[in-house]
């Protein structure tokens, strides 16, 4: 099965809630919005319904779904243009709406 660069496959990797919280603890680079960083390291790494439990823990811990990287755009901006995002897409409006 061929994916796009926008979407890597995840193979065999176990997404308990507590691995699924140590996306909340990725430093990041140098510049880099630390709350951006971690959404865009989550959506990289997760399946849609890993992403939507993450979704949950990141906005219980205060942290702010509307971060922007360097050029101002927020995770949702970036993602929109990705062909297989829609079911991400989905989860992070919802837990915008809320």
């Amino acid at each position: 099965m061929a994916l796009r660069k926008d979407k890597q496959k995840v193979l065999g990797e176990v997404f308990d809630d507590d691995r699924i919280r140590t996306f909340l603890n990725f430093e990041p680079p140098e510049g880099v919005d630390a709350d951006f960083h971690v959404l865009e390291k989550a959506y990289r790494g997760m399946r849609a319904e890993n992403f939507a439990t993450f979704l949950d823990f990141f906005s219980a811990a205060g942290r702010d779904l509307n971060a922007r990287n360097p050029h101002e755009q927020t995770l949702l901006d970036i993602i929109s243009g990705h062909e297989r995002a829609q079911d991400y897409i989905e989860v992070l409006e919802k837990q915008l709406a809320t």
